[in-house]
């Protein structure tokens, strides 16, 4: 019997590392696709590359698309600043359709390779406020996947699978770590050092990061530009 194929969203991250050890540990066969967006923190494609590798995917690939060309978010745009304290409401780090860009082009890799299932990172407890992480975005969007493609007309249903969804960022770490995943080896910070990778510690996620480690009772491998 084949092996089922899935595609797999990875930013080299914690939270999609930790997805693509639970998509392997649930018998998939994994090929991760990253996204060369015009991102500041072009560090995560090194750390998704470095993780897919030690996660022994089938295939990991690196999609080139430049959302700097149209700006409004902080991780795109260079002249707004990364905020380093708490904000309300949808943050400036918010990518204006990112989700949805992405799980488009992950949804037509999925029917070129004949997989009927996406796996993606999202969470709505432990997130920074960005409306492409909540549950009936998810739900819409694969009712738009198997409606727009030529797999879902045909009866092979596609599924959008978001195992990190009601999990707090403590849970997804205990999680990952039963899963034997290395958070040393990956990097979520939204202005890490572009060789290192090292975390300002300071932004949102760099504090949802920290403060999940402490919540897990689990030592924070994380490299730190500077001891906070």
């Amino acid at each position: 019997m084949n092996q089922k194929k899935a595609v797999i969203l990875v930013s080299g991250g914690l939270d999609s590392t930790t997805v693509t050890a639970i998509a392997k540990a649930q018998g998939f066969e994994c090929y991760t696709l990253s996204f060369d967006y015009g991102q500041r923190h072009r560090a995560e494609l090194i750390a998704a590359d470095r993780v897919s590798k030690a996660q022994g995917v089938t295939i990991h690939k690196t999609v080139c698309l430049d959302l700097s060309t149209i700006g409004g978010s902080a991780l795109t745009d260079m002249s707004i600043d990364v905020p380093e304290e708490e904000t309300t409401g949808i943050p400036v780090t918010y990518v204006p359709a990112r989700n949805t860009v992405f799980l488009s082009i992950a949804l037509g890799w999925a029917e070129v390779l004949g997989a009927d299932d996406i796996f993606i990172g999202v969470n709505a407890v432990d997130y920074s406020g960005y409306p492409d992480c909540r549950p009936e975005y998810i739900a819409a969007f694969e009712r738009v996947a198997n409606l727009a493609t030529k797999a879902g007309v045909e009866g092979h249903a596609m599924t959008i699978h978001t195992p990190l969804i009601d999990l707090t960022k403590a849970e997804i770490i205990q999680l990952g770590v039963a899963h034997g995943v290395d958070y040393s080896m990956t990097v979520s910070c939204y202005q890490a050092e572009a060789l290192t990778g090292a975390a300002c510690g300071v932004c949102d996620s760099c504090r949802l990061r920290r403060k999940g480690f402490v919540e897990a009772g689990i030592n924070d491998p994380t490299l730190y530009q500077k001891a906070k």
